[in-house]
């Protein structure tokens, strides 16, 4: 329903024809020139519903009629009803038609809504939406982690009095009496961190009952006799007046009857009221159910949207309150009936997840509606199966699904439920013995899962991927993938016809699959190339010998066991008789693994081919350079030493190659040229990158190298060699530039992670592994500035600790049976958290431990022993493993016996700690103050595990057109046409919303950008409303504490502030602060800009004491990051500069105003403008302070009756600090002159003339990624300003130097 404003079509197609790549060619620079998109003009139709005033709806041609019932079940007045028909002139409307398609429909037509006699299946509908109903603001849900519910607290804190939806508007910036003092916990130095405030109470979800019990009654299914008078079931209610009451559900409608609990007396009671509605009946005998769910209805429709909306994967929370379990009758139904005969009402028992995950690959992609209407399907299924397929692994672990090969060993045994398979991640039949056994079989299943995922976005046609999710759930690593059709049926040998099913010994190929996978081959740089097979015949492959080609049933060609798409990691493999480069060597690689399967990651592969690239392009400009300077003499070729000598600080001199690495490019790669110097040139260039092909630059890699028991033909031998060469240089790629590279962006702020998983994302987008943590965290304890990394090398601390505590909990948990599982995690948690020394696990009371124990022990869960060795651990024990671990995993010594030490060591918090454990293994604790530091007692019982859930792992299918779109919009945004950019933007995020629904991470990055334009051109209320938006779907898809959501805070308060919501703006900045304390801490960079946001509001406010105590903390810690000589420094001085002025202390102000100066002066010298603007704010407060001194001696020498001058003592303008919180979060206005303008224009066309030489070259297999930086052109053509619009960081697009 989201989308009303539709499917776009186009007036003048795209005619981009499909490559292999599955992207239109050119790019989406032609996205934006071709693609005109028209707006579906929407009309108006009346809707009139029994017993209510007709009224208006607006509606798009694309709808179906479907979602105008979607709309109708959940408006206020007509929620209650679900079975109904719409009919317009007497005729019913088909649900599934189009509106455009429906003759007679037209702005103004009236529809009526029919109610329509119940079957069963509406019966029970209509009781499931009539309890969703009831349940609406309960929270609940989103605790238990079901339903695609979560959690969201922005309401708390704004008080609805954001944007229309607002309870008071308040004109004018007039300062209203407003409580500023913020809570203890939050102020800087504060050193409790209280776990209470994360989930703040809402007044709304103290539920108003309006029933006490609605449930199914025991006297169902009606029998025959009753059938036939048309009952279809029975319901048992109890209201709140403790009226006992049997409802009868029939064709008609419902009424009451005359049963009890222990008789059966289906007649109608006394009065006799038939209601089409269980909500209107229950009106009638009910009053205050009447009131309440009248109550209820206006609460919930008022809630935003973004609250309520399912998001399209499940998030959980690792921390809830204590929930009443009430009684729920569809919960119940739902627990012991199986699911699978209501998933999502479709007809026909189950879901053949298989045939839906491939028909929606193969619907047609000519055109953008066809390409929406296809990754919206793609998407949904995706979602789907992730939920069914995560519902079915922990059923498998819980032990309620039966296995197909019950006869063998618990970790043997494979599983079929709902169309899916399952198994267990243990290497069974030894199949994994030479390549690590358990460890290889656990890492195998992530492998592949990044397999599915890289061939699934180049999107081959006629190449099939299974659905695949890997669950990792109480210790067990569980993988669920679609079925191939038929493959039950034969033994494995017999089908498959391509790759090998014993690693190497065995291998088919077939020319089909060739074809297939030679298009995969570019993208993913995979190399053509032959094995020998058993009879020492050549066999060629395009991919590593494991990969498998199955044709199913249906005629399908399908690739699975894709777990070496990406070549090997040869820092983590022990090779006899391999050298690896100095640079790794000189690291201590190669280190030895838990397995032999660890892959380079296909963002290193990529990097690495565009650093070989440049090199390339480097060269050959170089020999050419030569051959113009003597073209008598033949010039040698420059050898290329390893990969490594290019870091990235010596792609500076690229420039002046760049030039003649075009012309280069021009001549070489054409097949009409005849130039032999420039093809030796080229020959020379590729032979030294290691280029597959003479004529042009190709690098692919053979993922077959260093694979044990795989044998290559003689005559490629040399081939082989040149492979094995590249993958060292891709090895010491990794340790030599990459890993220097993401310090170096942490040094300069362009990465800040703020916790775990941003750091593991920081990591994985340079295409580093996090085994690499303990070798990156080395790296910047050798780095000069470590100091100004301590953020950065806390966060990776307690990352390699709670993986490395990770890594034990799993074979722990495998142990433990279900019934001593919360005293099992609570043991584990006191080992790891708690100061108390000897912790002691509660076993279960022994009344409760059967006697009869070593019958039956076959069926049981995979490896649910009677141990109770769990208990065993101590604290003292469970750091000695965490300390081996972190050792023999990560490679990075830690001496530390006790959770104190390390804490006192690496200034970790313990609730860091315990958030970063939790998140990891999926554990929910009770939310409560626990004290850790108590050596009386330990910090958790068993009563403080809720719950454990599932972390899932799945493939994110994404939505192409739109995030072109969304690139497109930032480029323009960048290069300065915000009108433009804010059009593109508006577009992507239609096409966004097309095919992902309203919630998504992307959606949620494209509002922000939305929010962050509509404010630089002045319409505030409409960036206030898209934050607002991006704000709630963080807090929904990501989580209530994730980084981002703590940087939508930032931005929100921001937009209120300019809005003159000043007690909002605080109260959220309140939060952010919390929220950060909690994630971080304080001593992290981000926090200064926190802080200098809420010392500036408070400033502004007239709070002068809390303003400085937060911007003195902002000051200290810019100057411990950035470094005393930076100019953030100067505007933090500057800032406490202005605060001091206004509370007349003009010394203090004086000092800090020259320090200011100083560094502007040293930075920017004397004639920039920011050091005469200092310097001009020095004279005033020396004027001031002389003016003030003045005074003090003029009251000394004449007493009382002095004439006293009055002093002006100003309280800053809102406008001032408006203007200085814009300045720090990166937001500057500046006005350009017609000439820069001018020269802009001139520059973007020459830009375009280079994109369209570009594409040119693209054609001719050149990967052309130059990145060409603004600055360098901003500087020379608009030397006064030396930009016109600076972004913070935030993911957007950063352009120029912020100048603070």
């Amino acid at each position: 329903m989201v989308n009303g404003d539709g499917v776009h079509v186009h007036k003048e197609e795209t005619e981009a024809k499909q490559d292999g790549n599955g992207e239109t060619d050119g790019g989406e620079e032609s996205n934006e020139q071709e693609v005109i998109v028209i707006q579906d003009t929407g009309f108006t139709v009346k809707i009139q519903a029994p017993g209510t005033e007709p009224f208006d709806l607006q509606v798009s041609p694309q709808e179906m009629v479907q979602e105008i019932h979607q709309v109708l079940m959940d408006r206020e007045d007509t929620c209650h009803r679900t079975c109904f028909s719409l009919q317009l002139d007497g005729n019913v409307l088909d649900n599934f038609a189009e509106l455009k398609s429906i003759e007679g429909l037209q702005e103004g037509s009236l529809l009526k809504v029919v109610e329509e006699p119940y079957t069963v299946r509406e019966a029970r509908i209509h009781v499931r939406h009539i309890r969703d109903l009831l349940k609406s603001l309960d929270p609940s849900d989103a605790y238990n982690g079901v339903d695609c519910n979560s959690l969201s607290f922005l309401s708390i804190f704004t008080d609805g009095d954001l944007g229309d939806s607002g309870k008071r508007k308040k004109k004018g910036t007039e300062l209203e009496q407003i409580d500023c003092t913020p809570p203890e916990h939050i102020l800087p130095g504060s050193k409790e961190r209280p776990l209470v405030p994360l989930q703040p109470q809402n007044k709304d979800w103290k539920p108003m009952q309006c029933l006490k019990v609605l449930t199914m009654s025991g006297w169902n299914p009606p029998p025959g006799n009753r059938k036939m008078h048309g009952d279809l079931m029975y319901l048992y209610i109890v209201t709140v007046e403790e009226r006992h009451v049997s409802v009868t559900a029939s064709t008609r409608g419902f009424y009451l009857n005359q049963s009890t609990t222990y008789t059966f007396n289906p007649k109608p009671a006394n009065p006799s009221f038939l209601s089409h509605s269980l909500v209107e009946l229950l009106s009638q005998i009910s009053p205050a159910f009447k009131k309440n769910f009248t109550a209820l209805q206006k609460k919930r429709v008022q809630r935003h949207p973004f609250e309520r909306i399912a998001t399209p994967f499940q998030v959980y929370s690792w921390t809830a309150p204590q929930v009443d379990h009430a009684m729920d009758c569809v919960r119940a139904e739902d627990a012991y009936t199986s699911r699978l005969g209501y998933e999502e009402h479709i007809p026909g028992q189950t879901r053949d997840w298989n045939e839906e995950l491939q028909t929606t690959r193969e619907l047609p992609r000519k055109n953008l509606p066809e390409r929406l209407l296809r990754e919206r399907a793609i998407f949904k299924v995706h979602s789907d199966f992730a939920a069914a397929a995560t519902r079915g692994a922990m059923a498998v672990i819980d032990g309620n699904v039966m296995a197909i090969n019950p006869g063998e060993e618990t970790r043997m045994q494979m599983f079929i439920w709902n169309n899916i398979f399952f198994s267990l991640g243990f290497d069974v039949r030894d199949h994994y013995r030479e390549l690590g056994g358990d460890a290889a079989a656990h890492a195998a299943p992530t492998n592949d899962l990044n397999g599915v995922r890289a061939y699934g976005a180049v999107d081959v046609e006629g190449l099939y991927t299974l659905g695949t999710v890997v669950v990792d759930y109480r210790g067990y690593r569980v993988t669920a993938q679609s079925i191939i059709p038929g493959i039950l049926e034969r033994e494995q040998e017999q089908s498959v016809i391509y790759g090998s099913i014993d690693f190497g010994k065995t291998v088919v190929s077939h020319s089909k699959y060739l074809e297939l996978l030679d298009k995969t081959s570019r993208p993913l740089k995979v190399q053509r190339h032959g094995v020998l097979n058993e009879k020492n015949e050549m066999v060629e492959l395009c991919s590593s010998v494991e990969c498998k080609g199955i044709i199913g049933n249906d005629g399908r060609h399908y690739i699975l066991d894709l777990l070496r798409t990406f070549p090997p990691d040869l820092n983590f493999l022990l090779l006899d008789g391999e050298e690896l480069p100095p640079e790794s060597q000189l690291q201590g690689f190669p280190h030895q693994h838990r397995h032999r399967l660890a892959c380079l990651r296909q963002e290193l592969i990529e990097a690495f081919v565009e650093h070989r690239y440049l090199l390339f392009m480097k060269m050959a400009a170089l020999q050419l350079m030569q051959q113009k300077a003597n073209k008598d003499t033949k010039t040698g070729v420059p050898a290329i030493s390893d990969s490594s000598t290019t870091t990235p600080e010596s792609n500076a001199d690229n420039a002046k190659t760049q030039t003649n690495a075009s012309e280069l490019s021009r001549d070489s790669t054409s097949p009409t040229d005849d130039n032999p110097k420039s093809r030796e040139v080229v020959l020379n260039a590729c032979k030294a990158v290691g280029s597959i092909s003479n004529t042009s630059f190709d690098i692919r890699f053979n993922p077959d190298i260093f694979s044990p028991g795989v044998r290559f033909p003689e005559e490629s031998a040399d081939e082989v060699q040149k492979q094995k060469q590249l993958l060292k240089d891709a090895a010491a790629f990794l340790v030599s530039c990459q890993i220097p590279s993401l310090v170096k962006d942490c040094l300069d702020h362009s990465a800040l992670p703020m916790d775990g998983a941003t750091l593991t994302e920081a990591l994985h987008q340079r295409g580093i592994n996090v085994r690499y943590l303990g070798s990156v965290l080395e790296f910047v304890d050798k780095t000069p500035a470590k100091a100004q990394l301590e953020h950065f090398y806390r966060i990776g601390i307690s990352e390699l600790i709670t993986r490395s505590a990770k890594h034990i909990f799993k074979t722990y948990l495998q142990g433990v049976e279900l019934s001593a599982l919360s005293a099992a995690v609570s043991h584990f948690l006191n080992c790891f958290l708690s100061s108390f020394p000897d912790a002691v696990a509660h076993l279960p009371p022994d009344e409760l431990v059967s006697r009869r124990k070593s019958r039956k022990r076959r069926n049981r869960v995979p490896g649910g022993g009677d141990n109770t060795a769990w208990a065993s651990l101590t604290p003292n024990e469970l750091w000695k493993n965490i300390a081996t671990e972190a050792q023999s995993y990560y490679h990075f010594t830690m001496q530390c016996e006790s959770v104190d030490q390390v804490v006192e060591k690496y200034g970790l918090q313990k609730t860091t700690l315990l958030r970063e454990i939790s998140i990891k293994t999926g554990i929910q604790i009770l939310i409560k103050e626990y004290n850790f530091d108590s050596r009386h007692k330990p910090t958790f019982t068993e009563e403080d595990i809720l719950n454990i859930f599932p972390v899932v792992k799945h493939v994110n299918p994404k939505a192409s057109d739109a995030f072109h779109f969304f690139q497109s919009g930032q480029a323009k945004v960048q290069q300065g046409f915000l009108k433009e950019g804010c059009e593109l933007i508006n577009e992507a995020l239609n096409l966004f919303n097309n095919v992902y629904g309203a919630m998504h991470v992307e959606i949620c990055a494209c509002l922000r950008l939305l929010a962050r334009l509509n404010y630089i051109m002045g319409d505030h209320p409409e960036a206030l409303s898209n934050q607002q938006k991006a704000v709630l779907m963080s807090e929904r898809v990501l989580g209530i504490e994730h980084p981002n959501t703590i940087q939508e805070y930032m931005h929100l308060a921001l937009y209120c502030f300019a809005n003159g919501q000043l007690s909002t703006a605080l109260k959220l900045l309140y939060r952010g602060r919390y929220l950060m304390l909690m994630v971080s801490g304080e001593d992290h960079p981000e926090m200064a800009l926190l802080d200098s946001n809420i010392g500036l509001v408070l400033h502004g406010v007239m709070e002068y004491d809390l303003s400085l105590r937060f911007l003195e903390n902002a000051l200290t810690i810019n100057t411990k990051y950035h470094g005393p000589r930076s100019l953030k420094v100067a505007l933090s001085h500057h800032l406490v500069a202005r605060v001091y002025e206004s509370k007349a202390e003009f010394r203090s102000a004086l000092q800090h105003e020259k320090e200011g100066y100083t560094i502007y002066k040293n930075q920017m010298g004397e004639a920039h403008e920011k050091t005469k603007e200092s310097s001009e704010y020095l004279k005033y407060l020396t004027q001031q302070a002389v003016a003030l001194q003045r005074t003090m001696n003029e009251i000394y020498k004449n007493g009382s009756n002095a004439s006293i001058m009055p002093l002006k003592f100003t309280a800053p303008s809102m406008a001032s600090v408006l203007e200085q919180l814009n300045i720090i979060n990166g937001i500057i206005f500046i006005p350009l002159s017609q000439k820069d303008l001018e020269n802009l224009k001139a520059e973007v066309q020459r830009r375009q003339q280079l994109q369209e030489l570009r594409r040119r070259e693209e054609k001719n297999h050149w990967s052309w990624r130059t990145k060409f930086p603004l600055i360098n052109f901003l500087k020379k053509s608009c030397p006064k300003h030396s930009s016109f619009l600076l972004w913070g960081r935030g993911g957007e697009a950063v352009m120029g130097q912020p100048l603070h």
